[in-house]
């Protein structure tokens, strides 16, 4: 089966879910082939999980600060998109479970992180996200990690959520998640409706201790290109897989 690489580069919130959706139901109905898609996000936005309240941010104040607010068709919690690569994998699901899932797309992108000279870790754990989800502190996606997300010395680099489809050819999967370049995600509680001092400040202790991104660890400025060169070798080597890159000016939509 051939596997196709999408570097869709920069584009606003609404089109980068709809594309994702787009690729995991083009497969679904037997239409489209197995991908990994990368890209990023201009201008800046936060994305909701499926179920999250929308009330949860300031939407006057994003607005005013030209910061995108959309809907992600995955779960999870909020996340502000801003200077990081996000990838996106669509494949079916060969009865893998959802963990197991997880476990072989971040397998693949620890290799890829490991050729910018990141050695990482998969998070053994799993939280009760029900239980955490009942506190005004959750808000932020990155506060906390599940089993087989990527850390580094303890601290969250890439976040993921998935989402299944039911296909002609079996269960599809759409699994897409943030690799952190720089620090900017954690201004997400400046755009929160979240007024409280005490709470907005655990907020922000948990995304200082709990999070790191790859300017931090490297200590140097690093591109989205080199990113995406990174990540895509990963996939081929860990995967065995040979891409067919489709062009930015092809791509269907």
């Amino acid at each position: 089966m051939k596997w196709r690489f999408i570097n869709t580069g920069f584009r606003s919130g609404k089109f980068n879910m709809e594309y994702d959706e787009f690729l995991a139901l083009r497969l679904a109905e037997k239409h489209g082939n197995p991908c990994v898609r990368v890209y990023g996000w201009n201008p800046p936005a936060i994305s909701l999980g499926y179920n999250q309240n929308i009330n949860d941010v300031d939407l006057k104040k994003c607005e005013s600060e030209g910061i995108d607010v959309v809907r992600r068709p995955t779960g999870g919690r909020a996340i502000l998109h801003w200077n990081e690569l996000t990838y996106s994998v669509i494949m079916y699901s060969d009865k893998m479970s959802i963990i197991q899932v997880y476990e072989k797309i971040s397998r693949a992108l620890v290799e890829g992180l490991s050729l910018l000279g990141v050695n990482v870790q998969l998070e053994k754990s799993q939280p009760n996200f029900q239980q955490i989800y009942k506190t005004t502190a959750s808000i932020p996606c990155f506060s906390s990690s599940a089993r087989y997300e990527i850390q580094y010395n303890g601290k969250k680099l890439v976040g993921s959520a998935q989402r299944r489809y039911t296909g002609n050819d079996g269960e599809v999967v759409l699994q897409h998640g943030s690799i952190l370049i720089g620090p900017e995600h954690k201004h997400l509680i400046n755009f929160l409706s979240e007024k409280n001092p005490d709470v907005l400040s655990e907020m922000k202790k948990k995304l200082d201790e709990h999070t790191t991104d790859l300017q931090e660890i490297l200590n140097r400025n690093i591109s989205y290109d080199e990113i995406t060169e990174a990540i895509r070798a990963g996939f081929e080597k860990h995967w065995n897989i040979n891409f067919e890159e489709i062009e930015k000016q092809k791509q269907e939509y």
